[in-house]
């Protein structure tokens, strides 16, 4: 049966004490993104810092979660440490199923923790434990320990955990969900890590009730069709995302060496081919999805106890090889592999870890930072190194280390290197595709490459026509904003367009929402901008590196005057919404 209503457990740490909410909306904001929203307008302290003990940490899902292949991602809403602002960052895994089978849309988590703590959520119970005995253990270590506490739901239990990084509130650190995917970007670990929160474990012991009659079936196997027996989801099966690599090289367009390169031959070592031909040893995917889009690597390690040999399975993909491959000179797959495996263990953001790690290297080559900072030789290529440095990060072992998890740019405010750092409003993503792309990530909503579709529109347009590319990003993102509203993997864009949007929520009951899509999806986007905009953001607050100025694409050459121009464009555009929304409101 659907929720007309949004069913909301509001737990709050300080008191031990958890709350059901019923929340009007649905036909105004769907879920997800925009019941994320919502909630931090409802919940979150506008006039107070980001790590205030009465800010919200939300977890949400959407209207078609558990009903549909691939609507099986979950929305955490929080205020980032990164830039004190409202923000959001998108996880798969088992999270989503698990909150629908607690018959809930939203977890909202306030109050900070006496000692450090797991918050235990199931249909029939509610538990905070005292796990101070797990503070500095790794996220690896921490979810192992936390399945056997919390025994039981194989397959039905989802949980979330932080590293020591998130202890530390390094706003680099991700919170890792089950075993391979990540809330990833923006902190959210610092968030979890300032309310004393080591753990998150939902077991949804309930049921989902389908829809009676034809309709839901026939829409659900035109929809599974769709993924599994077309052309539209087979990349992300075989070579997955980490196919981009050789495409994106080709066209100079991939990140080397702290962006000093676009390019490389070197690209021949680390392909999405060589990775699934040398490394790969199978396939896993998200609850509620057919496709199998993570690719599990492996790595072997000889322990130092027993002198045995025992091996890793790490889970990558074309973002955490950019960052900690090309742009930090690694050409060797296992050794990619091996700098993620301690990356995941600390519970950093992969491509945040990379990025900040490429501009320390070129710091430290340029006098910037000697060894009494960075504690071991930074130079590209030197795997062992960077192991050993993406320890020091995500434990902020010394001032230097501990400064660099607050952001790359606060690091080079104070050793130098602002002109270098690649950082778009957050380290930047792996698309050095053009001026567009740079403005849009500096500005986007999340900072992320996925706000928008403006990598591949540089991509296709080599014309600088300023309001034709800021119409673009205008008109992207909305359906994008809806998207994350439903919560669909945005993998499955081509499968889920409007039409078929609107057939699936019709099939289940959804009809008043299925019939104001372009209104839900523009009252998503203003909310979530006005939300950011009571937070603080403002575009100029952003600015773009001198390095990427530097830059050239297959088209030449960046121009940073029309890289500028974009930027000031897209602010206005964005600042124009914000006034519009809040006269509406």
């Amino acid at each position: 049966m659907i929720r007309e209503q949004f069913r909301i457990l509001v737990f709050n740490l300080a008191s031990g004490i958890g709350e059901f909410v019923l929340l009007d909306g649905r036909d105004q904001v769907a879920g997800g993104s925009g019941l994320a929203a919502l909630l931090y307008e409802r919940y979150g302290k506008h006039d107070k810092p980001w790590d205030d003990e009465g800010q919200p940490l939300i977890f949400t899902i959407g209207p078609l979660t558990g009903y549909f292949p691939l609507m099986s991602k979950t929305v955490c809403g929080f205020r980032s440490s990164y830039h004190n602002e409202y923000t959001e960052s998108h996880g798969g895994g088992r999270t989503a199923l698990a909150l629908q089978f607690c018959n809930l849309d939203a977890l909202v988590i306030v109050g900070k923790a006496r000692r450090l703590s797991c918050l235990y959520v199931a249909n029939r119970r509610l538990e905070l434990k005292d796990v101070e005995f797990m503070r500095g253990m790794n996220a690896d270590n921490a979810g192992k320990l936390l399945r056997r506490i919390f025994k039981g739901g194989s397959g039905h239990r989802s949980i979330l955990r932080i590293g020591p990084s998130g202890e530390i509130c390094s706003s680099m650190a991700c919170i890792n969900v089950d075993t391979y995917r990540h809330f990833g970007r923006m902190g959210g670990g610092a968030t979890m890590g300032a309310k004393n929160l080591k753990g998150i474990v939902i077991h949804g012991e309930g049921d989902l009730e389908l829809p009676a009659g034809k309709e839901y079936l026939k829409v659900y196997q035109e929809v599974y069709d769709k993924v599994t027996s077309t052309d539209m989801m087979r990349k992300y099966h075989n070579l997955g995302t980490a196919e981009n690599l050789q495409t994106l090289n080709d066209i100079e367009s991939l990140p080397w060496l702290n962006l000093q390169k676009t390019t490389d031959p070197g690209i021949a070592q680390v392909t999405g081919k060589v990775f699934a031909d040398e490394t790969l040893l199978r396939n896993g995917a998200c609850a509620g999805c057919p496709v199998g889009c993570i690719h599990i690597g492996y790595i072997r390690e000889k322990a130092k106890l027993d002198n045995r040999y025992h091996y890793h399975q790490v889970a990558y993909d074309y973002e955490p090889i950019f960052a900690v491959g090309t742009m930090l000179g690694v050409t060797d797959a296992f050794g990619v592999l091996r700098i993620l495996d301690e990356i995941e263990k600390v519970s950093l953001d992969a491509m945040s870890a990379g990025v900040a790690l490429a501009w320390a290297t070129e710091a430290a080559a340029r006098g910037l930072v000697s060894e009494n900072e960075t504690l071991i030789p930074l130079s590209f290529g030197e795997v062992e190194h960077y192991r050993q440095a993406a320890i020091h990060l995500g434990r902020g072992t010394n001032e230097f280390y501990r400064l660099l998890g607050q952001g790359t740019l606060k690091a080079a405010k104070v050793y130098g290197g602002e002109e270098f750092a690649c950082v778009l409003g957050q380290e930047m993503a792996g698309y050095a595709t053009g001026e567009l792309y740079f403005a849009a990530q500096t500005l986007g909503f999340r900072h992320s490459h996925l706000d928008t579709g403006a990598y591949s529109y540089d991509q296709k347009h080599t014309e600088k026509d300023v309001e034709k590319a800021v119409e673009f990003l205008m008109a992207d993102e909305p359906g994008r904003a809806l998207l994350t509203s439903m919560v669909s993997c945005l993998f499955a864009r081509a499968v889920y367009s409007d039409a078929q949007l609107a057939a699936c929520l019709k099939s289940v009951g959804y009809t008043t929402l299925a019939e104001n899509m372009d209104h839900v999806s523009e009252n998503i986007r203003q909310l979530r901008w006005r939300v950011r905009a009571a937070t603080g953001f403002r575009p100029e607050n952003f600015s773009i590196p001198k390095r990427f100025t530097q830059v050239k694409t297959w088209k030449g050459r960046v121009d940073p005057a029309y890289m500028t121009e974009l930027k000031e464009e897209y602010g206005r555009r964005i600042m124009a919404l914000i006034d519009a929304g809040e006269k509406d409101s």
